[in-house]
């Protein structure tokens, strides 16, 4: 269901989407859809989010390596046609209406910022990072690492259609390391 409601999203876009399409599309009942997911936006942000759930931090060495994995399968993820289409829609959506974005926050930016406190654990059992003193200040700087992280790989696949590539990405890494506090380099 979940396939086939990124497949009409990105065929007909958010207004063509219909949860009777997705039924067709997916051999159910609708009924079935919407006693799952009482609204199209729900089904939306649950098929985005079952995506980005395929994410993962694996501990590579270092820091530096670690990230790159994660923004490199970010964006492969990002060069899909069903996951642009479903994106933008939501953004636009969840742009007017407070519940779905904070069903998009729930359900798709919170757990992905699992793996910058991941990378960050990593780090620092590795010697790489100093211990965190603050955990408030911790907090703050994950969700800062977060957000420049999703925002400048989704700016620049989404809006500004650049590639991303290798060498884009270790480049963007390593600016985004070389102010970190705590980094032990």
């Amino acid at each position: 269901m979940l396939d086939a409601t990124r497949e009409a999203l990105a065929e007909l876009g958010w207004g063509g989407l219909t949860m009777g399409d997705v039924a067709q599309r997916a051999g159910v009942a609708k009924t079935t859809l919407y006693r799952r997911w009482p609204s199209k936006s729900e089904l939306v942000v649950d098929a985005i989010a079952s995506l980005f759930d395929q994410l993962e931090c694996t501990d590579r060495g270092s820091l530096q390596a670690d990230i790159e994995a994660v923004v490199a399968r970010f964006a492969e993820l990002l060069t899909l046609p069903e996951t642009q289409a479903a994106l933008l829609a939501l953004f636009a959506e969840g742009s007017r209406d407070p519940q779905l974005r904070l069903r998009i926050r729930e359900r798709i930016v919170q757990p992905q910022k699992v793996l910058v406190e991941l990378g960050r654990a990593n780090a620092q059992a590795r010697g790489e990072m100093d211990p965190d003193r603050d955990p408030a200040a911790a907090a703050e700087e994950i969700g800062i690492i977060f957000d420049t992280i999703a925002g400048t790989v989704e700016h620049r696949l989404l809006v500004s259609g650049e590639p991303v590539t290798a060498d884009w990405i270790r480049r963007f890494t390593t600016l985004l390391l070389g102010p970190f506090p705590g980094l032990l380099r």
